[in-house]
């Protein structure tokens, strides 16, 4: 008897812990939901993407807030945060920084540059050359750059976010798989719904409202909330069911490739952190469906466009034909 009520206490204080989780997220929500309206669920994802320790890819048209979500959630958070516009004639050292030659002590002195921030836009990655492009590669993989021989470290934690135009837009240049591979998740915002575009028409300006956002959360929220995710646990049959996810994307005709060991990882990382998000210390079917299509659609390729065959509808055959239980 004795025993079973230390069981009931330590079930209760796992519960108030978890509660605690859920209840930070729904705090940032809130803040980040007053700059970019009626966007709930692609602000949820962008959190579960920066605690995951991942890194997000933004697609959609020019206006839609792509930037506005990142520069409110890096003031909600309380995290340093630097804007980079990619261009056509934008260099590898703009981005990582330069050393100098200082006259006075005769010596090259170091510049960093804005990839030395916890929370980097990478505004319209690919309106530049894959040259510039590449030089986020080691930053995302590693957390760190190398610069004239000197491995400088990044600061922790460290955020990317990358928006890029539709590539059917002129300028573009399109990101090759090695690139989209590094990206944790790609959102779409979409158009705002009525009440969200009425509200916008309201305001006098939009800027007004990201600088309204209020930090809610600490830097040692974000490192704790990544550490907890990793404890999460996963029962035999929902791995079971992530890898018939997996095996259906690598034995169908459709699939130009399947998905490789990293995203199958990616796909884990994610589906643990939503169930922190949501309270929980475990990992339901819900919240590996819920963040399928933002981990997955990015690395999955039809082998024909013909019939409507993308990423997103690769994904939907996924969702629908493969079922929980074996």
């Amino acid at each position: 008897m004795f025993s079973l009520n230390l069981d009931k206490q330590s079930d209760t204080r796992s519960e108030l812990v978890e509660n605690k989780y859920s209840e930070q997220v729904q705090a940032a929500v809130t803040e980040i939901s007053q700059a970019l309206l009626g966007k709930e669920h692609q602000i949820r994802l962008a959190l579960c993407c920066l605690f995951s320790g991942g890194h997000l890819l933004v697609e959609d048209l020019p206006g839609m807030g792509k930037t506005t979500l990142s520069y409110a959630l890096a003031r909600a958070l309380g995290l340093d945060y630097n804007r980079v516009q990619f261009t056509s004639d934008l260099l590898p050292a703009d981005i990582l920084g330069i050393s100098i030659f200082d006259q006075n002590t005769s010596q090259f002195s170091f510049h960093p540059g804005p990839i030395f921030n916890q929370v980097v836009l990478a505004d319209e990655i690919n309106r530049s050359t894959p040259k510039t492009q590449s030089a986020l590669l080691e930053a995302m993989e590693e957390r760190q750059v190398t610069v004239e021989g000197e491995t400088r470290k990044l600061p922790e934690p460290f955020f990317v976010i990358a928006t890029q135009n539709p590539v059917n837009l002129a300028g573009t240049y399109p990101l090759p798989e090695s690139q989209l591979d590094r990206f944790l998740m790609r959102l779409r915002l979409g158009y705002p719904d009525q009440r969200a575009e009425r509200e916008l028409l309201e305001m006098d300006t939009e800027w007004d409202k990201v600088e309204n956002v209020k930090q809610c959360l600490q830097v040692e929220d974000v490192t704790e909330f990544r550490r907890q995710s990793a404890t999460i646990t996963a029962s035999g049959s929902l791995l079971d069911y992530v890898q018939r996810l997996i095996a259906f994307t690598r034995g169908k005709d459709e699939f130009h490739f399947g998905l490789s060991p990293r995203g199958s990882l990616a796909l884990m990382r994610a589906a643990k952190t939503w169930a922190l998000m949501c309270g929980r210390n475990h990992v339901i079917p819900e919240d590996v469906q819920t963040i399928l299509p933002a981990v997955v659609e990015h690395r999955l390729r039809a082998v024909s466009d013909e019939d409507g065959h993308t990423g997103a509808s690769l994904v939907q055959r996924m969702l629908s034909e493969v079922d929980i239980l074996e």
